[in-house]
């Protein structure tokens, strides 16, 4: 069993093992599921596509097709080879 300590303001850090195990990374969320009094489950909090969804628009930007990144990456690449 791996255990953790409770910090004086409610904080725990989520032993290595554990957020191995889970694959959880700086700044993921996770879930606490309580079944019944004195047990509870942590678990990785999942996003919604809704969630995500427009999350590297910025207001302003231009609009730019799957076309244009590629083109813009080939001139980059031979901007950078000459």
């Amino acid at each position: 069993m791996v255990t953790a300590t409770i910090t004086s303001k409610g904080q725990i850090t989520i032993p290595k093992s554990v957020r191995d195990s889970l694959r959880l990374h700086t700044g993921d969320r996770v879930a606490f599921v309580v079944h019944d009094p004195g047990e509870a489950i942590l678990k990785p909090f999942a996003r919604t596509v809704d969630e995500i969804f427009g999350l590297l628009h910025k207001p302003g930007r231009p609009f730019r097709s799957v076309e244009d990144m590629d083109k813009a990456i080939r001139a980059r690449l031979k901007k950078a080879v000459s």
